[in-house]
């Protein structure tokens, strides 16, 4: 174990790091290669591939970089994760408006850049970055009303959203209207404002329903209940032959028929083959680690924090609960990956650096910005007078 009296990048890391976050994040990377390991043989079978654990040595291949993303991340000053966030989002932003020509096209979709033998989703790695810039711009608005913050962060947003629907990505550009929301409320924006964003937004998922085919048909199928919905019937028949144990490791049936069983439904997998129990196990991991960067956030004092970390946790969370509702038939399919667990590359390496810069956030530094903790001294030690003043008892 390190001493705290030794010096060093490394010992100072480990003793101001949240090892509850970083244990909670490591227990979900590990449930994720644990369910690979049961829902990839089947997608290689029905894809013809000779080696049944193609897909859980791939990412156990990502899971490394991840690994290293997540630590990296953490040691970052506040500084540094300004200006990372900065270049990614400059550099995410640049990827996107170049996709339509150089991106690699699947399923009448744009979303994923040829690299080597990778394919990289670069709309993955502009969420945590356009989080960190918004909280920064939040915060800014309050120290320097003569820029303005706001419409910037309004701005960036409208580009960001209008990228991402090019793709076409609505599920994606849906999560970052949340996240976005979410920050713009808690930001203290004026309540008009607030109104008129929400009524815009409600009237982008109306011209989309409008003009988008694929989200008609997905929203059509979920409020009629008829059509193609094989994926999601089989999903939830997943979820009911598990009952509260499930069938046992590798024991389940169902995700032979489950085209995405390995990524969007892999939920479903995991309710069968583990339980409902183990399911909702997982939900509460996802809930905690939520509610846990919340709380680091009520004890800030720098706005910029406050936001960013939760902004991060709440986009983790708001993820993790569409994946969900979509494998629980609750909302149309959207082709969430369920964080840390889903198999896919850009996913995995997006969310370990999403989580290391909240680890990074959340890190205890010098006092001058977090709230001060009350002194306790020892009763009749001092008195107040009717100002609140301390004064020497017997003064």
């Amino acid at each position: 174990m390190m001493s705290r009296a030794r010096k060093g990048a490394i010992s100072d890391w480990w003793w101001t790091v949240d090892k509850v976050l970083l244990a909670s994040a490591l227990l979900l990377l590990a449930c994720g290669l644990l369910m690979s390991l049961s829902a990839s043989p089947s997608v290689t079978l029905r894809l013809r591939i000779d080696d049944s654990f193609h897909f859980v040595k791939r990412h156990a291949v990502f899971l490394l970089p991840a690994l290293i993303i997540l630590i990296g991340t953490s040691f970052m000053t506040l500084r540094q994760v300004r200006r990372s966030a900065l270049i990614l989002l400059a550099g995410s932003l640049v990827v996107l408006t170049l996709l339509p020509f150089i991106g690699f096209s699947a399923k009448g979709a744009t979303r994923w850049l040829a690299v080597g033998p990778l394919l990289l989703q670069p709309s993955e790695f502009l969420k945590p970055a356009f989080v960190v810039i918004t909280a920064w711009l939040f915060s800014e608005s309050t120290k320097q009303p003569d820029i303005p913050c706001n419409l910037i962060a309004i701005g960036l947003f409208g580009l960001c959203a209008t990228l991402l629907v090019l793709q076409p990505d609505v599920g994606q550009t849906v999560l970052l209207s949340l996240v976005w929301g979410a920050m713009f409320f808690m930001a203290g924006m004026p309540w008009l404002w607030i109104v008129a964003l929400g009524a815009c937004g409600i009237l982008g998922l109306a011209f989309a329903y409008l003009t988008i085919n694929h989200v008609t048909q997905r929203i059509d199928r979920f409020v009629t209940g008829t059509g193609d919905n094989f994926q999601v019937e089989r999903g939830m028949e997943a979820i009911t032959n598990g009952g509260w144990l499930g069938r046992g490791p590798g024991e389940g049936q169902v995700k032979f028929g489950l085209p995405d069983s390995h990524t969007d439904f892999i939920f479903s997998v995991a309710a069968e083959e583990f339980g409902i129990i183990m399911a909702m196990v997982l939900s509460a991991v996802f809930a905690f680690v939520v509610i846990r960067g919340l709380s680091h956030g009520l004890k800030e004092t720098d706005r910029f924090v406050q936001l960013a970390v939760a902004g991060l946790v709440l986009q983790l969370g708001f993820q993790a609960i569409i994946n969900i509702c979509v494998n629980l038939r609750l909302m149309p399919a959207k082709g969430m990956t369920l964080p840390f667990i889903s198999y896919g590359g850009s996913s995995l390496m997006a969310v370990a650096l999403g989580m290391g810069l909240v680890l990074a956030l959340t890190r205890k530094r010098a006092d001058f910005y977090r709230r001060p903790k009350a002194r306790i001294r020892p009763l009749g030690a001092v008195s107040g007078n009717m100002l609140g003043q301390a004064q020497p008892a017997g003064a």
